[in-house]
């Protein structure tokens, strides 16, 4: 197939649409003064950090008891609440573009990826989605292990768990182990 016919074949998708602000003004100014601070947190260390970007995570709007690494990324704090005797250990991404809803007693491993948000494939200017669709809710006593991706719109149900590097895409149920790509479930949890 020659140059000339490939540069006819239709693209669906136009990039030189997309929306090159697709936040508000005053997200924008919140993202920079909350970043400077979490990348200031991040270079000093301190004997029980976690109080310290627990205090500047609850200054920015989240409602947050459990305990934040200093290393953790979390993008947007208003949009994030973590209950007590809750961690989000090293290395962790939160791209909370909607809400996400971490429950009391749960852990979030090292390395691992909270997706709340994408972009909607089905229009060519490709908008993101960070409405209640996106929105990820993970319940109580829940361990999502090593690397482990939750992606956009999912519920963990309580005292499950979610194996090291699962691809999570639709909602777990109760006290359950699940993993794999697509995650799967493994067995029921005995509680």
């Amino acid at each position: 197939m020659s140059s000339d016919e490939e540069q006819k074949k239709p693209i669906f998708f136009k990039l030189d649409q997309v929306h090159p602000a697709p936040y508000s003004r005053r997200d924008y100014q919140r993202r920079l003064i909350w970043r400077i601070v979490e990348v200031v947190l991040s270079w000093i260390w301190l004997p029980k950090q976690y109080k310290l970007k627990r205090f500047f995570l609850q200054q920015f709007g989240a409602k947050a008891i459990g305990a934040v690494s200093r290393h953790a990324r979390i993008w947007h704090p208003w949009l994030f609440s973590i209950g007590k005797f809750s961690v989000i250990a090293e290395q962790v991404t939160v791209y909370n573009l909607a809400p996400i809803s971490i429950g009391a007693h749960s852990t979030i491993s090292q390395g691992a990826h909270l997706c709340a948000g994408s972009h909607d494939h089905t229009r060519p200017d490709m908008p993101l989605i960070r409405d209640e669709r996106a929105q990820i809710t993970i319940g109580d006593g829940v361990w999502i292990c090593t690397e482990a991706y939750i992606g956009p719109g999912v519920t963990i149900g309580n005292n499950s768990i979610v194996g090291a590097r699962a691809v999570v895409v639709k909602d777990v149920p109760d006290n359950v182990i699940v993993a794999g790509n697509p995650a799967r479930i493994i067995r029921q949890r005995e509680i």
